[in-house]
């Protein structure tokens, strides 16, 4: 495709195709690590920067221009300008084969317009659809099809999307829009679901992880019960055996 490089992201999540995650079929890679921390967050779970998975760029470019039916790649987190120097280099990637690139920042488009950060600049530079802003609980929308809250932007950095100007307060507009996935025993879940579902969701997890603790509590303490059983057992027959001899000594 182009000049191998040596960068990798800390991915924290990918999915092939959505349709939640910005306009048509796009390819959605969530990254590790943000130095945000936006009070309602719907990815708590992505803002620690730690090491999750370590994918190489050209390996994550060929995966995204090799996969049917999309228009593009959105960037989502944690904090996508926490990994710019890599992303951007992707996004030019993918651009070169014909898809966009949108990209979802807690940071606000003037913070990083007043950055020195030369890779802030790149990635920028690499961006046609931009979406800026802290998420802010106490403006949270449901009526905002792929963003969480009335305060945040959408930026057209290229002409790319320059049809969807004329409709700017219409074309995010409608309920959040979320998508299920079901893998194995594990749900996923990516667009930005109502604050509702996220509790019961979470509650349910939680469910789950305690039923699972008292099972493994329950079976513990069933094996324990076993063993006390069975040197019961072994110190009656011990008991027994010694009894038994000496009942043989006196009769003879």
């Amino acid at each position: 495709m182009n000049q191998a490089s040596d960068l990798m992201i800390n991915v924290a999540q990918r999915i092939p195709c959505t349709e939640a995650e910005g306009p048509g079929k796009r390819y959605a890679l969530w990254v590790q690590g943000c130095p945000l921390r936006c009070a309602g967050c719907c990815n708590p779970h992505m803002l620690e920067v730690k090491d999750v998975e370590w994918l190489k760029v050209n390996d994550l470019a060929d995966e995204i221009c090799n996969t049917p039916n999309i228009e593009g790649i959105t960037f989502i987190g944690g904090e996508p300008f926490g990994q710019a120097k890599a992303l951007a280099e992707l996004a030019q990637k993918v651009r070169v084969q014909g898809l966009s690139v949108m990209v979802f920042s807690g940071f606000t488009y003037e913070q990083l317009q007043r950055s020195n950060n030369p890779n802030y600049q790149n990635l920028l530079a690499n961006i046609d659809l931009l979406v800026d802003g802290p998420y802010v609980q106490a403006k949270h929308s449901t009526e905002r099809r792929w963003i969480g809250s009335s305060n945040q932007n959408i930026r057209f950095l290229s002409d790319r999307y320059e049809y969807l100007k004329p409709e700017v307060s219409g074309w995010d507009q409608g309920a959040n829009t979320i998508e299920i996935r079901l893998k194995g025993d594990q749900l996923f879940i990516n667009g930005f679901p109502h604050p509702d579902l996220t509790a019961l969701l979470n509650a349910q997890a939680n469910k789950a992880s305690t039923v699972k603790q008292e099972s493994v509590s329950s079976l513990l303490q069933e094996s324990a019960q076993e063993s006390a059983q069975e040197s019961a057992c072994k110190s009656t027959y011990k008991s027994a055996h010694k009894s038994a001899h000496k009942s043989e000594g006196k009769k003879s």
